[in-house]
């Protein structure tokens, strides 16, 4: 990517435009919350798509990615695992508020959760949180802070839930997929890490 390529109005509409899609997605209780947020995530996966459709994105899907991809999808649940147990002992509103976020899909079936967890919206996120909103703040301002800012914007987003269990956990989530980017420079482990956490903590084994 060269410097000239770097452009701040694009990526400071996306930014508006996935605050607003947040909004309507975890504030406004119409709609199936299931579909919105795989809408909402997969249009800002496209935008990024077409941003930056004359340059490679960094997806390659061979066997080290796809292994580091399950470790890391597995070691995130078992760290969300244990903060759910440290969180219950530190937050009397903890549990309340986890059980809020389970409550926001009431009613969809499982399975068609997994499958828009696991196709669409994990995916379609880190396409744009990681794979265009990072790669973006990291080549502008370097590594670490484009970690940060990526990590501080993808959790300020989720302040439309008023949940301060969702909130956290976005930031949580946010900093080890960023973090998992900003090492290897391949999103593919972190597409599959963030689709196998999200349809695993949802639908196969919820901490609710």
């Amino acid at each position: 990517m060269k410097k000239h390529e770097f452009r701040w109005t694009p990526l400071l509409a996306t930014v508006l435009l996935a605050t607003a899609l947040w909004f309507v997605t975890f504030y406004l209780r119409w709609s199936i919350f299931w579909i919105k947020i795989s809408i909402s995530s997969a249009t800002l996966a496209g935008l990024s798509l077409g941003l930056q459709r004359d340059r490679k994105i960094g997806v390659r899907f061979d066997r080290k990615a796809i292994v580091f991809g399950l470790i890391s999808g597995l070691l995130l649940y078992l760290i969300f695992l244990i903060g759910k147990a440290v969180s219950a002992q530190l937050f009397p509103f903890a549990k309340k508020q986890i059980s809020v976020i389970y409550g926001m899909g009431e009613g969809t079936p499982l399975w068609v959760i997994a499958v828009l967890l696991f196709f669409v919206t994990g995916p379609s996120e880190e396409l744009y949180w990681r794979g265009y909103l990072q790669r973006q703040l990291m080549f502008r301002f370097g590594g670490w802070q484009g970690w940060v800012l990526a990590t501080a914007v993808y959790t300020g987003v989720h302040f439309w839930a008023f949940n301060f269990m969702l909130i956290g956990a976005a930031g949580v989530a946010g900093a080890f997929w960023g973090a998992m980017f900003w090492r290897v420079g391949n999103l593919a482990p972190v597409i599959i890490s963030h689709s196998l956490w999200s349809a695993v903590i949802f639908s196969v084994a919820p901490l609710s």
